[in-house]
């Protein structure tokens, strides 16, 4: 079973910033995506940005021009840059990742790592 171990969540003023990473268990290289998802209080987990295998990256429209996602292949890592952190960035990220197979298309979710931002 993949494990996705999460760090860097905390408490942080607006305006602040954070760096989340997540470490796979398994290769880096054997997903096709990785990314961050994050779910506040009585809302629906959304995307907050992936990147995938070809480096290819995307960002949900709340966090664009202030998050940025990094992949490092040496250390096989991704991380997520945080900066200009808003109130409403409050919330449990997840990191996420995907795997193809014959079967379809797999989701592996870290046990989540929350952030919260006071105003």
């Amino acid at each position: 079973q993949v494990q996705l171990v999460e760090s860097g969540g905390g408490l942080v003023q607006s305006g602040g910033s954070l760096r989340l990473s997540c470490a796979p268990s398994e290769s880096i290289f054997s997903f096709r995506a990785m990314g961050w998802y994050r779910q506040a209080p009585g809302k629906e987990r959304e995307l907050v940005a992936i990147i995938t295998s070809a480096g290819t990256e995307d960002y949900g429209d709340s966090v664009k021009g202030r998050f940025t996602m990094y992949r490092d292949n040496l250390k096989e890592t991704v991380s997520l840059q945080m900066n200009g952190l808003k109130p409403e960035d409050t919330a449990v990220y997840y990191c996420n990742a995907k795997r193809e197979d014959d079967s379809g298309l797999h989701d592996y979710w870290g046990q989540g790592t929350r952030v919260t931002v006071s105003s």
